[in-house]
């Protein structure tokens, strides 16, 4: 029995930010100390809260370190371990005030949080199968192999309101039910981890903290709908995902958790990984399953739908990693826990991954119809450098951009498709007033155009005719008519495209035109850009009311567009400006602007 546990950030960010020299560290120290019988160092999943990272919890205290390097180990083992004192200098500081009461619950970031899907991750060690069954791991299968038929086990999912967290929001239950129904000697199971949308990294984090909660889903999956082969396709850009679920896989086979007569029934069921090489349209059902068989990852025409014709031809359900991690849980809790939280049409809660123009980015977990104000403000700590909130995407390059004026739109499906956005699998951007809509939306809309598969001429021609006009108007070469020829364009691609790449491309191009219209029309009839940001149609200037003479931007322009005369006010040469800012960061009173 250990008195104390340090839970050491194990997830991808934190890695990145030397983690694992933390916890060699830890382990070199508490040895060296004699604390070994005493003290256990956990390598966890992501705690969510990347901007603090690396994270270090100390359990029973439940001391909440934020940015640890290796070099603030040797204080922590001294002070906390040895002599049980908090070094609070090291803790973590809301606001960079004063520090935080030495607990989660106790801070704002999780405070209106309630984690389901991530309930497990920065709270076990993901490579250890019985740290997870401590935590009911497996419990949930093994009571619908002994105690529920295979209808009940639908039926319960059917009840729960669950609906896949991938992006389009189909039921699960109902899913699992075309699967079931389907008549066929073999059927499949298939996990969607691929997570293609830029920004996103909630599958990556369940994958990594969690594992086993996905097989355990899996199987229950291929239980409920007659399946004995289960497949998860992740992206090999996700190494410490993809050795995770090799290490879990491994486990659950030796316990005999995967494979034949699982808890001593007849049932069969395994599991095997498929790596992506990393193209966005394998996010989309029917090119993942084109690619798991071993083939070009292409969209096909649907129907048939994958639980009537899927990978190898054969009935297929297929979620993604969020919707089977909240599987076990319905299955263990019921139906009616789940469905109490959440709205009258979504239930349960949806995982976000907060970034952009943001104090906490982060990985958050809300119930659904939570606000997009409560979780840019009351969780994301709001705008840093007193800036003002501008936009929020959501959905990657399939959503759309949300203003100020719809920052009390409730989280769930149709309240985000009202408003011109959508779901998506969770990714969510912040912007502040320097960021440009018009080239937020050729941003997105470049991505898809180089992601295209290019299998039907909407997507393959369409985003490229959009994205050319899109250039010419942040290049200052916008022309009268050019809108009408984005909306034209963006719904014919929405009406004939192929699969939901394409059908979607045009969002953030809608989205913004919509809201943004008038920084289209200054960018195209003003050649201005408001945000100051495309360099093509930006002015610096200098304020002689605020110069002083100092020179100081003359001396640090590379083009030499400044000059003046010392003690008066400076000028700037448009024709040879590159709009580079070195003036502005130079500048000590603030006389040199760019709009």
């Amino acid at each position: 029995m250990y008195r104390s546990h340090v839970m050491v950030c194990g997830g991808t960010g934190c890695t990145s930010s030397r983690s694992l020299e933390i916890i060699q560290r830890f382990e070199e120290l508490i040895a060296a100390n004699g604390l070994s019988d005493e003290v256990k160092v956990v390598r966890t999943g992501c705690f969510g809260l990347c901007e603090r990272g690396p994270i270090v919890v100390i359990y029973p205290e439940g001391a909440f370190y934020a940015r640890i390097t290796p070099e603030d180990v040797d204080r922590i083992v001294s002070e906390h371990l040895l002599k049980g004192r908090v070094v609070k200098d090291l803790i973590y500081h809301e606001n960079d005030d004063k520090p935080t009461n030495t607990s989660l619950n106790d801070i704002g970031f999780y405070k209106k949080q309630h984690r389901i899907a991530l309930r497990n991750c920065g709270m076990i060690d993901p490579e250890n199968i019985d740290e997870y069954i401590a935590y009911d791991g497996y419990k949930a299968l093994g009571k619908c192999l002994t105690e529920l038929t295979r209808e009940e086990v639908i039926d319960i999912v059917k009840k729960s309101g669950l609906r896949g967290r991938g992006g389009a929001g189909f039921p699960t239950g109902m899913k699992w039910e075309f699967g079931y129904k389907s008549v066929s000697d073999q059927k499949y199971v298939v996990c969607n981890g691929d997570e293609g949308d830029p920004g996103a990294f909630m599958d990556r984090s369940v994958l990594e903290g969690d594992p086993h909660s996905v097989l355990e889903a899996m199987a229950i999956a291929g239980y409920a709908v007659g399946a004995s082969q289960g497949y998860i396709y992740v992206r090999a850009e996700y190494p410490i995902a993809v050795k995770r679920l090799e290490i879990a896989i491994g486990q659950a086979r030796e316990y005999g958790l995967l494979g034949k007569n699982i808890f001593g029934t007849d049932f069969s069921f395994d599991i095997e990984i498929r790596l992506g090489a990393g193209a966005f349209v394998c996010g989309e059902e029917t090119a993942l399953l084109t690619s798991i068989e071993g083939r070009r990852g292409e969209p096909r025409p649907r129907p048939p739908f994958p639980a009537v014709k899927g990978v190898f031809g054969k009935p297929t359900v297929l979620n993604n990693v969020e919707t089977y991690a909240n599987i076990p849980v319905i299955i263990n809790k019921g139906y009616e826990w789940f469905s109490q939280m959440g709205t009258e049409k979504c239930k349960g809660t949806k995982v976000f991954a907060l970034g952009g123009k943001i104090v906490n980015t982060g990985l958050v977990e809300v119930p659904m119809g939570t606000t997009v104000r409560e979780i840019i403000y009351d969780i994301g700590g709001g705008i840093p450098n007193g800036k003002k909130f501008k936009a929020a995407q959501t959905g990657g390059p399939s959503g759309g951009c949300i203003p100020a004026s719809c920052l009390d739109t409730p989280i769930d499906y149709e309240s985000l498709i009202a408003i011109g956005s959508m779901m998506g699998s969770g990714g969510l951007i912040v912007m502040d007033e320097d960021n440009c809509m018009v080239d937020i939306a050729k941003f997105f809309l470049e991505f898809t155009a180089d992601e295209s598969c290019g299998k039907c001429t909407p997507c393959r021609v369409g985003t490229r005719r959009m994205l050319e006009i899109l250039e010419r108007i942040t290049n200052g070469e916008g022309r009268d008519g050019d809108i009408e020829k984005l909306e034209q364009l963006a719904k014919n691609i929405k009406a004939t495209a192929l699969c939901g790449l394409g059908q979607t491309a045009p969002n953030p191009v809608l989205s913004t035109l919509r809201y943004f219209r008038d920084e289209y029309e200054a960018h195209i009839y003003e050649k201005r850009c408001p945000a100051g940001h495309c360099k093509k149609l930006a002015r610096v200037t200098i304020d002689p009311e605020k110069c002083i003479g100092c020179s100081l931007c003359s001396k640090v322009c590379p083009v030499g567009a400044i000059s003046g005369k010392v003690k008066s006010p400076f000028v700037i040469d448009q024709s040879k400006c590159i709009k580079c800012g070195a003036c502005m960061e130079k500048c000590p009173r603030g006389a040199i602007s760019k709009k």
